[in-house]
């Protein structure tokens, strides 16, 4: 698990499961990048981790913005000396049935979840490759990266949607040594997963404890929530690995939610 002096890369880690990554990965010796759409937020969790600000720097970053993107990349590898790692981790969630999806809404949701991606990705890429030192590349998706539920449309959509990004990453990033995988968690109890409980539990007209035992953790072969330190660890194993033969795939961290 040795990632000592990688320069991680981190969206939407001022909170949830990007800042347990990021504290994961600072913990273990890699210098961090706290990019997040919520600059003051992103900096308290940078200083968190380190007040001298060495080791540790947030990045203002609207990831649907190619401007914001670049320049947030470009201002973090002079800083730190580089990308070795990418999390493209930042994600909402909006609830609604397809008939009364919001055209706008669904945009909204693919742009920050694949354009995203794709642009974060791309903007690591080009130094990963100029490096030549390898690298990895780790997109948060979810069980809904392989199965559906109702009432998340876009969501579904995108999540399967990093699953080809990632396979195409890991053919091209090959000769570069640059890896490319996908986290799936299960839920995690978040303030995004906070949530959709009402929002659920409305659309579907049941209560907020029956959401979580019967829509939420009903597949789980025990009824609990996945952690973001289960899904922290995982991205460190990820990040870690020391050779191509673990790219192009997907593990599923849901308590048993999703078995391939």
């Amino acid at each position: 698990m040795n990632i000592q002096d990688k320069v991680a890369v981190v969206t939407g880690a001022a909170s949830g499961i990007g800042k347990q990554i990021a504290t994961v990965y600072f913990q273990n010796g890699a210098k961090v990048v706290i990019a997040d759409l919520n600059l003051e937020q992103a900096q308290a969790a940078a200083r968190e981790l380190d007040p001298s600000g060495q080791r540790a720097i947030a990045v203002a970053m609207d990831v649907t913005n190619e401007e914001q993107v670049e320049a947030g990349i470009a201002a973090a590898a002079d800083k730190l000396g580089g990308i070795d790692i990418l999390v493209s981790n930042a994600g909402i969630q909006i609830v609604a049935p397809i008939e009364s999806f919001e055209f706008a809404n669904w945009k909204k949701m693919l742009a920050i979840h694949l354009d995203g991606a794709f642009l974060t990705t791309r903007a690591c890429l080009k130094r990963m490759y100029a490096q030549k030192r390898g690298g990895s590349v780790i997109y948060m998706g979810s069980v809904h990266s392989k199965e559906a539920s109702v009432l998340k449309a876009p969501y579904v959509t995108a999540k399967h949607g990093l699953i080809g990004l990632a396979k195409t990453v890991a053919k091209e990033g090959a000769a570069h040594g640059v890896r490319a995988n996908v986290i799936c968690p299960g839920f995690v109890r978040t303030p995004l997963v906070e949530k959709q409980i009402p929002e659920q539990a409305k659309e579907l007209g049941i209560t907020e404890a029956e959401v979580i035992k019967n829509v939420m953790l009903k597949e789980t072969v025990d009824g609990e929530f996945t952690t973001v330190d289960d899904v922290a660890q995982t991205a460190l194993f990820l990040a870690a690995f020391p050779s191509n033969a673990l790219t192009g795939q997907s593990i599923v961290v849901s308590h048993g939610w999703f078995m391939q």
